[in-house]
């Protein structure tokens, strides 16, 4: 292969060709399929087939459990139903021996089953047997020891018979049920004897705790999996419930609740040093708690604004243990979940200080004043702690930091909403407050276009050189290097240049709306934001500068406005101001790049009937403006790649214009709104015609004439006088003699039907005199007359319609 290529290049290449060979392989693959299947078909088609076994609905296992669980379940319930309801009616011996006799026989015959293999049977009498043992310890305690609490009795009883169970499990190791049944009773001890002894929710939190470390503890060090996941399952349940509650101590007793925090998140990070598939969750839940406590502590010495950042600092720290390398004492899963817990309390920080840039960034926005009233609304949040900005800053120097692309993009974003939310917080007076949002504008939009800056340390994928290949330059017959790809524009520069640049325009908004409140800020503002987008739309990326061209033409128009209304313009003068904006796009447009013309323009355009609307309330004002913008648009038809839309653009303005000031001198003859529209036309078609002959006239001259010939035809049949019809007789002529001239058909079509129909107009009244005063047999028989002639002569009328279409077939 050709190793003169840069690495990149060359890497490139050799994707494309291995993606081809993949591609050919799947193809031979599915080929070799075919053919296996073609040439095997036969011999599986004559081999017999075995018949299938019919399909049972159960398993003899599955049904044998459930026969026995009934079974159980039905000795279980006798056993209660026996304990609860018939014991009263026995004495003392005949109870006790009835119980240990079947308890007795209960946990003795799993023994003798086991020796049979009769494992199931086996389980279910020493479930029941089991069972009996809870009723024997009731039993006992209603018989013997009536007089005892009954917590502290349940306390003692249930760690009797965890005991007892787990020596019965160990004692049969193939029973499965004795010792998971053990761990459940072994988590009541500590908690009832908690309550009996009227311990409060912190000793009752600190007795589940005790209790889910010793199931951490069987959990991690047996081996029965049915242990395991009993012993987890209530240890997770039983630390869940002693870390909440000093979640909540932590918060009204810090002092209380943080031992109970430390040593539950010091029991979670034993899990995950020794589960290192729960390492992550493990030890994210373990920072939590940690955080909790030591954020609670310190909440203690500080006044109440800064409990939050205290939180935030704290998480800082443990998020920190994150740089910390590879090969030190922690894992690299316990430090994942210590850091993302660290960051979670920052994130939860960061949205506790949002209210102040809420405030900041819709506040000049959501005006409750009217436009230069200079009266300025005060932020709704001016009680909210001034540390929220202290949190922002923070997290801004923890993300600026990290080298990573959406870390830079994350400080960034913070860094707006710290500008953003300082006024709010430390209620700056009106002129601060402009300038901070105009410097953030400004400091935004600056590196908008030279994101250098924020890319510095960040790591970037670089290929590694290619080695040498030994081999021919020419790998394989037809095999040719690709054309080197262009190097694309760095991306983290282009993603951290429009987060920036997002920034810069929402502070840009703010800034405005915050400005109309006083006259001479606004002109300031408007001002100094035209100057910052017209400098990023000259030095910026492409897609930015197209933005900027975009709002620099708003802003424009909003200047002009702003003119118009502290000079007292009315409306219509007003408009004829914002006609200045297209011009000036239009001069733009001229000299700027193609993508920025087109944006500078289009707005202009938007800008022009905004211009026109508010003209259009002074019929007089309206011509005058349409007038105006055909001129601009008739300017920007001289450029090349602008005249077609521009002219025709041109056209209608001067048209409008024109039928506008006709309607302002109350015009009210068609011919007046139809003739500046077809003598223009005319002369394009005429053109169009001289460029190509083939043109038809339908295309060149239909229109133009339509335009004028069919409302004149019908203004003509609803005038009274004589001098229309004559008028528009004598064109319709002069229209049919040229078509007949030059053999067009347009214009003898249109020419003729409209001399017809006028003619028609101006003998109906005669002809209708005319057919009063003949004798009423008479128009009957002329009609037959007519009939039977054009009946004698039919062959030849049909020849003669067949050569007179032929002759308008023949006309262009």
């Amino acid at each position: 292969m050709d190793n003169s290529l840069p690495p990149a290049d060359e890497l490139v290449l050799v994707d494309r060709e291995l993606a081809q060979l993949d591609a050919r392989r799947a193809q031979l693959l599915a080929r070799r399929a075919w053919l296996v299947q073609v040439l095997y078909r036969p011999v599986a088609a004559a081999a017999p087939l075995p018949p299938r076994p019919p399909v049972a609905d159960s398993t003899p296992r599955s049904a044998q459990n459930v026969l026995l669980t009934l079974g159980g379940t039905l000795l279980t319930i006798a056993a209660v139903a026996f304990t609860l309801v018939s014991w009263g009616s026995m004495g003392i011996g005949a109870r006790a021996t009835v119980l240990a006799v079947v308890t007795g026989a209960a946990l003795a015959a799993p023994v003798a089953l086991l020796r049979k293999g009769l494992v199931s049977t086996a389980e279910s009498v020493a479930a029941l047997g089991l069972a009996l043992m809870v009723l024997d310890a009731y039993a006992l305690h209603r018989v013997a020891l009536p007089g005892t609490d009954g917590l502290g009795y349940s306390a003692v009883a249930s760690a009797v018979l965890a005991g007892a169970w787990t020596a019965y499990g160990s004692a049969l190791s193939r029973l499965r049920i004795p010792r998971p049944v053990a761990v459940v009773a072994a988590q009541l001890p500590l908690p009832l004897g908690v309550l009996a002894a009227g311990g409060g929710s912190t000793a009752f939190a600190w007795a589940a705790l005790l209790t889910a470390t010793a199931d951490a503890a069987v959990a991690l060090w047996t081996r029965p999996a049915a242990i395991r996941i009993t012993a987890g399952t209530a240890g997770a349940a039983l630390g869940g419930w002693a870390l909440l509650t000093g979640g909540a101590l932590s918060l009204a007793s810090p002092w209380s609740g943080a031992p109970l925090l430390l040593t539950g998140a010091a029991v979670i990070l034993c899990v995950a040093w020794r589960v290192p598939s729960f390492a992550t969750a493990a030890s994210a839940l373990a920072g939590l708690a940690a955080l909790a406590a030591t954020g609670g502590l310190l909440r203690t010495a500080l006044p109440a604004d800064w409990a939050i950042p205290g939180y935030v600092l704290c998480a800082l720290a443990l998020t920190s243990v994150w740089r910390l390398p590879d090969g030190t004492l922690l894992p690299r899963g316990i430090r994942l979940g210590l850091a993302c817990a660290g960051a979670g309390v920052v994130g939860l920080g960061v949205v506790w200080a949002l209210p102040p840039v809420m405030a900041g960034a819709l506040g000049p926005v959501a005006r409750t004043t009217d436009v230069w009233s200079g009266e300025h609304t005060a932020p709704a949040l001016a009680s909210y702690p001034a540390t929220a900005v202290l949190v922002l800053a923070v997290a801004v120097a923890a993300l600026a930091a990290l080298p990573r692309l959406w870390a830079r993009c994350g400080a960034l974003v913070l860094a707006w909403a710290l500008f953003t939310a300082l006024p709010v917080a430390f209620a700056l007076p009106y002129a601060a407050t402009l300038v901070l949002q105009l410097l953030t504008t400004a400091a935004a939009l600056w590196l908008a276009v030279r994101p250098g800056p924020l890319t510095r340390g960040l790591r970037a994928a670089t290929a590694p050189a290619a080695p040498p290949v030994a081999g021919p330059a020419v790998p394989w017959p037809g095999w040719a290097p690709r054309p080197p790809v262009r190097a694309a524009a760095p991306v983290p520069g282009v993603v951290l240049g429009w987060v920036a640049y997002a920034g810069g325009l929402a502070s840009a908004v703010g800034a405005i709306g915050l400005a109309l409140d006083v006259r001479g800020a606004t002109f300031a503002v408007l001002g100094v934001v035209l100057a910052l987008l017209a400098g990023v739309a000259v030095l910026g990326a492409d897609g930015r500068r197209v933005v900027s061209a975009t709002g620099a033409v708003l802003v424009a128009t909003g200047l002009v406005c702003a003119v118009a209304a502290a000079g007292g313009f009315a409306d219509r003068w007003t408009a004829l101001a914002l006609l200045l904006v297209p011009a000036a796009t239009a001069a733009v447009g001229s000299r700027a790049p193609r993508p920025v013309a087109l944006a500078v323009e289009v707005t202009g355009g938007a800008v022009g009937l905004l211009a026109l609307g508010i003209a259009a309330s002074r019929p007089a004002f309206l011509a005058l403006a349409l007038a105006l913008g055909g001129v601009i648009a008739a300017a920007t038809a001289v450029r090349p790649e602008r005249r077609r839309f521009a002219s025709w653009t041109a056209a209608a303005l001067f048209l409008l214009a024109t039928w506008v000031r006709l309607a302002v001198w109350d015009v009210t003859a068609p011919e007046a709104y139809t003739l500046p529209v077809t003598v223009p036309a005319l002369a394009v078609g005429f053109l169009r015609r001289r460029r190509d002959p083939e043109a038809s006239s339908w295309t060149a001259y239909g229109p133009g004439l339509a335009v004028t010939l069919l409302p004149a035809l019908l203004a003509a049949w609803t005038d009274p006088e004589w001098a229309r019809p004559l008028a528009l007789g004598v064109a319709a002529l002069v229209v049919t003699l040229l078509g007949a001239r030059f053999r067009l058909q347009a214009l003898l079509v249109l020419g003729g039907a409209v001399l017809a129909l006028d003619g028609l107009h101006e003998l109906a009244p005669y002809v209708v005199q005319a057919v009063g005063a003949l004798p009423r047999w008479l128009p009957p028989a002329l009609a037959g007359l007519l009939l039977l002639g054009v009946g004698a002569t039919y062959e030849q009328r049909l020849r003669d319609a067949r050569r007179l279409r032929e002759r308008l077939g023949r006309m262009r």
